[in-house]
Parts: structure tokens; C-alpha cells; sequence
């Protein structure tokens, strides 16, 4: 079986965000860090080279496949800022129709800007997942 990539790392999350060329996306992904903080009451480690995350779980599936992973957490991608929902949005109906301008993958969240969600329902997502994941998993941490 192969190794995961995307492990907890020692790296530094701020070195990493100052890295981030664009300067909007920087200032965004430097606001996310602090609304995550708040909204998880966890310090932020970097998992693998590009995803600043929060808490960590354990997983194994059916296949015998298993490993670690972050309760929470965001990326500054290319093309968007990624947030992980780890649970996903069918449970998160009423607060997804108050966020604003986003689109969705299984468990990610794509932000353009910022400016286009509104945060205090952006913190009760995050808050209202990151419930949900220790309800649902018995290795959180």
C-alpha cells in the first residue's frame, strides 16, 4: 500500500500563507486562518505541502484502507480558496443559502473572494462540521 501524502507536517502555516502570490488571495487565506482559529479553538498545522488544517481524525474504510486526516481546514488554491467540510453540505442546507456566492465538491468549499461569503455564517458552517465530525467519529482529536 502506498505512503499518504497528505500528512501532518512540522512546516510553518504563516511561512506558507506568505508564500501565496496573489495578493487578495494572501489577505483571504490570512482571514480564513484567523475565522478557523476562532471557529475550532485549535492551532493550525500544515497536512502535506499546501493545506493549513485543524484537529485531526482517524479513518479506516471498509477496503482496509485507513490513515489521519484534519477535522478541518483550508487551502489557497489556483482557482479558489478550498475549505474542507469534511462532512460535506446535505446536512448544512439553511446556512449554505445564507453564505453568499461559493461552489461545492463532495467536502470542499470554493471561495473566490472572500468578500463574497458572509463570514459569521462561514464560522457557524465550520463550527456546526467540526460538531458534527466528533459526533461521527470516535478518533478525533
Amino acid at each position: 500500500m502506498s505512503e499518504l501524502k497528505t500528512k501532518q507536517t512540522n512546516a510553518s502555516v504563516e511561512t506558507f500563507l506568505k508564500r501565496v502570490s496573489d495578493p487578495q488571495q494572501r489577505e483571504d487565506a490570512f482571514e480564513i486562518l484567523k475565522l478557523m482559529k476562532a471557529a475550532t479553538k485549535m492551532q493550525p498545522k500544515m497536512w502535506g505541502t499546501s493545506i493549513v488544517g485543524f484537529g485531526e481524525f482517524h479513518y479506516k474504510y471498509a477496503t482496509g484502507h485507513e490513515g489521519d486526516c484534519c477535522l478541518t481546514g483550508f487551502s489557497p488554491r489556483k482557482n479558489a480558496l478550498t475549505l474542507y467540510i469534511m462532512p460535506g453540505f446535505q446536512r448544512y442546507k439553511d446556512l449554505m443559502n445564507k453564505l453568499g456566492k461559493f461552489k461545492t465538491g463532495k467536502s470542499c468549499l470554493y471561495i473566490k473572494r472572500l468578500a463574497d461569503v458572509d463570514l459569521p455564517t462561514l464560522s457557524q458552517l465550520i463550527r456546526a462540521a467540526l460538531a458534527d465530525m466528533r459526533d461521527m467519529r470516535t478518533g478525533c482529536k
